[in-house]
């Protein structure tokens, strides 16, 4: 079968597993043709499933993006992703992601129990992964880091370096070692990143104004081009569906 469009849907986490993902979603090319797309940064890194006509079925870790990256996607390509919080890094993986900044690396085609069948139902592939997540949860995560991430998200990365500190009991230079450590990059850039992130849902429906920490218009229009490569207008009007993150984001 073909179509005009490529196909997106995303579901969202279950409550016990949300502290660490956040969102289930997946891209099918079956236009029959390859296909531009742009990645952007998206402050996640992700756990990709993927299985086209030239490559067998693939998994592989996708680090934290930093830079738009425009990349062809195959006719009949199928692509789930399980998107995670950064704390997932240190509890679910329980390594260091730093080394995988704008980068990936390859899995066993096994991983967690995964196989290719897998591909063939994506409702049911997200009830097999929040199963297998949830199995690899450790009952002890340090409260000062749970903290910190709740921060993080509930604050849209909207607060100082200082007032992540004095509300975590965490010094800014402990902080920004322990991210340095697990991500490759400081809480002021990922914080960057959260707020570009956020801002594709506002700019899908046209909204073209900045809502977050930016300090003006010309702030914002610079970090859109810089995280995506166009300005916010060029963003919004996502022609041929050709930014995938926007692509992915359900009209409301």
């Amino acid at each position: 079968m073909t179509t005009d469009e490529i196909q997106y849907k995303k579901n969202l986490p279950d409550k016990s597993i949300q502290d660490f993902v956040e969102c289930f979603w997946m891209v099918e090319n079956s236009t029959g043709v390859d296909k531009e797309v742009i990645v952007m940064p998206d402050a996640n890194f992700d756990l990709v499933f993927s299985k086209d006509n030239d490559q067998p079925f693939q998994i592989y870790l996708l680090g934290l993006g930093t830079l738009y990256d425009k990349r062809r996607l195959d006719a009949n390509t199928k692509m789930f992703f399980i998107s995670f919080k950064l704390l997932a890094a240190e509890y679910i993986f329980q390594q260091s992601i730093a080394d995988l900044l704008n980068e990936f690396r390859l899995l066993p085609n096994d991983y967690l129990g995964f196989e290719e069948s897998d591909l063939g139902d994506f409702d049911a592939f997200c009830i097999k992964a929040t199963q297998a997540i949830i199995q690899l949860i450790p009952k002890n995560i340090d409260s000062r880091k749970q903290k910190l991430f709740e921060l993080i998200y509930t604050s849209n990365g909207e607060l100082t370096i200082k007032e992540f500190s004095e509300k975590t009991f965490w010094t800014s230079r402990q902080i920004n070692r322990y991210f340095t450590k697990y991500f490759g990059i400081s809480l002021k850039a990922y914080c960057g990143f959260l707020r570009f992130r956020i801002s594709f849902n506002q700019l899908k429906k046209g909204e073209l104004f900045p809502e977050l920490n930016f300090s003006d218009q010309a702030h914002f229009s610079r970090e859109v081009k810089k995280l995506s490569g166009v300005n916010p207008r060029e963003l919004s009007r996502n022609e041929n569906d050709r930014f995938i993150q926007v692509s992915a984001i359900d009209n409301k």
